[in-house]
């Protein structure tokens, strides 16, 4: 007689199943939340870095301000400046003009007559005229470094020019070889005022073309082979 096999049929309770599957639906749904919130938090992270980017901070924007302000004063500085550095070549050019009489530059072409020492009164007026110049420049505000540069070479020109009227006041208080040579410190100190003052008036030029206003050429009257910087070709005002 063949063998018979058994086999035990296990009844799984209706409860235990609609269980399992509930648990898993909640499992599921959790994790599609958790997917959307996490997709969510990635595009807000996102989303505030490419802000961050675009949107300039508190600080940038105060160091925004400030650099504007900057610039609108120093280009209101710049046309003070050059009306200034006009007024006071206009000062010194007579100044400058009475002592290449006084003390030439060069000799006498064909041997004409040598220097003709100026008059007190002409002195007197010399120092004048530099002195007004010399405070023109006081008091300084404070600019951008071009502007300070440029300001500060035209201001050091007409204090220049200032000790060269003293140097040759004091030479004619002099006689015989100390008056020649006290006289030849003084065209030195000519030479090297209108140097500096062709310093300053190129720097000057240079800060008025990078603020709009074109070219403004503001130089001394220069002897040639004297060395000093002349004017460009530019037309005033262009750039």
């Amino acid at each position: 007689m063949a063998a018979i096999s058994r086999h035990k049929t296990v009844m799984v309770p209706r409860s235990s199943a609609r269980g399992r599957a509930a648990a898993e639906a909640r499992h599921a749904t959790r994790r599609r939340v958790f997917a959307l919130a996490t997709a969510f938090t990635l595009g807000a992270l996102v989303t505030g870095a490419l802000v961050a980017v675009t949107r300039p901070s508190s600080t940038e924007r105060s160091v925004e301000r400030l650099q504007a302000e900057a610039a609108l004063r120093d280009k209101e500085q710049i046309k003070a400046l050059t009306e200034l550095a006009r007024t006071t070549r206009d000062r010194v050019t007579f100044v400058l003009d009475g002592l290449e009489k006084a003390m030439p530059t060069e000799p006498p072409a064909g041997g004409g007559t040598g220097p003709v020492a100026a008059p007190p009164a002409d002195v007197a007026k010399w120092r004048q005229a530099a002195a007004a110049a010399v405070k023109g420049f006081a008091d300084p505000p404070s600019g951008e470094g071009a502007t300070n540069v440029a300001r500060s070479s035209l201001a050091s020109a007409v204090r220049q020019i200032a000790v060269t009227v003293d140097t040759y006041a004091h030479s004619q208080t002099l006689t015989g070889p100390n008056r020649e040579t006290v006289t030849a410190l003084a065209i030195r100190q000519r030479a090297d005022a209108i140097f500096t003052r062709s310093i300053g008036a190129t720097a000057l030029d240079a800060v008025n073309v990078g603020a709009g206003y074109g070219h403004q050429h503001v130089f001394l009257p220069a002897s040639p082979g004297s060395g000093a910087l002349t004017a460009d070709p530019e037309h005033k005002g262009s750039n």
